[in-house]
Protein backbone atom coordinates (compact mmCIF):
# COMPACT_ATOMS: atom_id res chain seq x y z
CA UNK A 1 0.00 0.00 0.00
CA UNK A 2 1.25 3.50 -0.71
CA UNK A 3 0.17 6.61 -0.85
CA UNK A 4 0.52 10.24 -2.85
CA UNK A 5 0.14 13.38 -1.64
CA UNK A 6 -1.06 16.54 -3.18
CA UNK A 7 -0.73 20.31 -2.40
CA UNK A 8 -1.60 23.35 -3.99
CA UNK A 9 -2.94 26.93 -3.24
CA UNK A 10 -5.33 26.95 -5.69
CA UNK A 11 -8.63 24.21 -6.45
CA UNK A 12 -7.75 23.38 -10.46
CA UNK A 13 -4.21 23.60 -9.68
CA UNK A 14 -4.73 20.55 -7.37
CA UNK A 15 -7.34 19.26 -9.83
CA UNK A 16 -4.77 19.06 -12.70
CA UNK A 17 -2.08 17.45 -10.77
CA UNK A 18 -4.38 14.81 -9.09
CA UNK A 19 -5.80 13.89 -12.72
CA UNK A 20 -2.26 13.34 -14.12
CA UNK A 21 -1.29 11.51 -11.38
CA UNK A 22 -3.91 9.30 -11.88
CA UNK A 23 -3.56 8.78 -15.64
CA UNK A 24 -0.30 7.62 -15.29
CA UNK A 25 -1.62 5.06 -12.31
CA UNK A 26 -1.56 1.12 -13.11
CA UNK A 27 -2.58 0.42 -9.39
CA UNK A 28 -5.99 -0.67 -7.37
CA UNK A 29 -6.99 3.47 -5.81
CA UNK A 30 -8.39 2.48 -2.15
CA UNK A 31 -9.33 6.20 -1.34
CA UNK A 32 -8.99 9.54 -2.20
CA UNK A 33 -8.89 11.84 0.86
CA UNK A 34 -9.46 16.15 0.31
CA UNK A 35 -8.82 18.81 2.54
CA UNK A 36 -9.26 22.68 2.44
CA UNK A 37 -7.41 25.02 5.01
CA UNK A 38 -7.80 28.75 5.27
CA UNK A 39 -5.52 31.32 7.22
CA UNK A 40 -5.09 34.77 8.01
CA UNK A 41 -1.63 36.47 6.41
CA UNK A 42 -1.93 40.27 7.43
CA UNK A 43 -5.58 41.42 5.33
CA UNK A 44 -5.19 38.43 3.23
CA UNK A 45 -6.72 34.68 3.29
CA UNK A 46 -4.19 31.92 2.00
CA UNK A 47 -5.98 28.70 1.01
CA UNK A 48 -4.69 25.67 0.72
CA UNK A 49 -6.14 22.79 -1.20
CA UNK A 50 -4.64 18.90 -0.91
CA UNK A 51 -5.85 15.42 -1.57
CA UNK A 52 -4.23 12.43 0.13
CA UNK A 53 -4.40 9.05 -2.79
CA UNK A 54 -4.22 5.76 -0.96
CA UNK A 55 -3.45 2.52 -3.88
CA UNK A 56 -1.97 -0.70 -3.92
CA UNK A 57 0.56 -0.98 -5.86
CA UNK A 58 0.64 -3.53 -8.58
Amino acid sequence: MKVKIFDEGHEKDLENSVNMFLSSLNSDIIDIKYQVSVSMFAEEQVYCFSAMIIYNEK
